[in-house]
């Protein structure tokens, strides 16, 4: 009898969809890194951070968003910063990922059940062939990181000493998983370092690598002509330049003579400032300029940008440029009186058109149900406040300033939306309503007809 019902309970742990374990598995590391947040140690006064500073950090640092509430290099300690950069690590590749990775490499066999998580937690198309994927991409990973690190390191050695290579390949990690923690003290992030191409470009390309997402590597690795490459890859590459030359043309023009952000400085170097927050702005949440000095256009603008975000399956966060692409080109093709979706002279199936509009729907109203909450709350400015919503949920971590002085219940609205941003809102709506489908799956409803625009 006790067999049976052994039994019994592990079918139904193997049951359980992968969707609602990526979602688990989030929610239990982040408990769990929070509550290593909440110890002494990991404080550099040596008191506790109280569980919601804690957990707040351990969203934004498993969710890689980088939104704080508490200043990364003075107000934790050297144990709390390992555990922010583990988790940034963990939540950039994935907890899936990360632990497929660790039992392939002991040499333990991975189930089917185990196959299917993994290629649902990268959005890859199939599970076959998935496991040498994984162990690519972890290899991959650190050996950006790592050649990432000694370049950073060897501009911030001459400035802190020894551990200026700490700090390299701390913000190696944090670029490369689009997180945007940093390590310069005071919330500066990278606004000492706006006329230093080094820094600027080497956290920018960390930046974009992370953001186009494994499977793009994958492809380019394999077509290296870029010829024969997937729609989705061709997609992605085409996006994320217009958004990038969009952005930065956009930034330059309207902040070319702020005084508070470009105007002090050259030509060139206004140059490298525009193209680094186009880039930033998108989904790692470092900043070169002060962002709450931008001009309110300037901010819309950024919110655009987080809003979109970087590709599936990548470190990044966002709707995801696909996602905007495939919205687009539908409007397009409905112009042009088409039914179906063209890209780059492909049909785009209508399932694919329907979940592109569910995200946006859905990630619309999250962005207003939280920013309606949150201006109820604070006496702040409405431009602000939707801007670090959206930068929440775009899990990009730029911000006005103005989360440090949240109220408590501002900030569990800003961990709900982080943890939502960085599992998908459809993600997550899908492990919610799972039974639900099951129950109506296979029901016939009669056709109806409704008058729309």
């Amino acid at each position: 009898m006790t067999d049976i019902a052994f039994r019994k309970r592990n079918r139904k742990i193997t049951n359980v969809s992968p969707t609602r374990l990526i979602v688990a598995s989030f929610a239990l590391y982040i408990l769990f890194a929070g509550i290593l947040l909440t110890l002494p140690a990991a404080s550099a006064n040596g008191e506790s951070a109280g569980f919601l500073d804690a957990l707040f950090t351990a969203t934004s640092a498993t969710c890689v968003t980088g939104l704080v509430v508490r200043d990364t290099l003075t107000e934790w300690s050297v144990f709390g910063q390992l555990v922010i950069l583990f988790s940034i690590q963990i939540g950039g590749l994935g907890i899936v990922t990360f632990g497929t990775f660790f039992t392939v490499l002991l040499g333990r066999k991975i189930s089917m059940k185990g196959r299917v998580l993994a290629q649902e937690s990268l959005s890859y198309y199939t599970y076959d062939g998935v496991l040498i994927l994984i162990k690519n991409i972890v290899l991959i990973t650190f050996y950006i990181e790592f050649i990432g690190g000694l370049l950073l390191a060897s501009r911030f050695v001459p400035e802190y000493g020894a551990h200026g290579v700490y700090m390299g390949f701390f913000h190696a990690v944090s670029a490369f998983c689009n997180a945007g923690f940093d390590l310069t003290g005071n919330y500066r992030s990278l606004t000492e370092y706006s006329n230093d191409p080094l820094v600027l470009y080497t956290t920018a390309l960390l930046i974009v690598i992370g953001g186009l997402g494994f499977m793009v590597w994958r492809d380019i690795y394999e077509h290296p002509r870029l010829k024969g490459l997937y729609l989705h890859t061709k997609l992605v590459l085409i996006m994320t330049a217009t958004l990038i030359v969009a952005g930065s043309v956009f930034f330059l023009i309207s902040e070319y003579s702020n005084p508070m952000t470009m105007g002090p400085l050259g030509f060139i170097e206004k140059i490298n400032a525009a193209v680094f927050h186009s880039i930033t702005c998108r989904t790692a949440g470092f900043n070169s300029l002060s962002t709450n000095d931008m001009s309110e256009i300037s901010k819309i603008a950024t919110i655009l940008l987080m809003y979109i975000g970087a590709a599936p399956g990548s470190t990044g966060g966002g709707v995801k440029v696909t996602t905007a692409g495939v919205i687009i080109m539908a409007i397009v093709s409905n112009i042009k009186g088409s039914d179906e979706t063209i890209i780059l002279k492909r049909k785009v199936p209508n399932a694919i058109v329907f979940r592109s509009l569910s995200i946006v729907g859905l990630s619309m109203m999250l962005i207003f149900i939280m920013t309606t909450i949150i201006i109820g709350i604070e006496d702040i400015n409405f431009i602000n406040i939707l801007y670090e919503v959206t930068s929440a949920f775009g899990t990009v971590g730029l911000s006005t300033g103005i989360t440090p002085t949240l109220q408590p219940v501002s900030k569990i609205m800003l961990i709900i939306t982080m943890f939502l941003g960085r599992v998908g809102p459809v993600t997550f709506a899908i492990a919610l309503a799972m039974r639900a489908q099951q129950e109506h799956k296979g029901t016939v409803y009669p056709e109806g007809k409704i008058a729309v625009g």
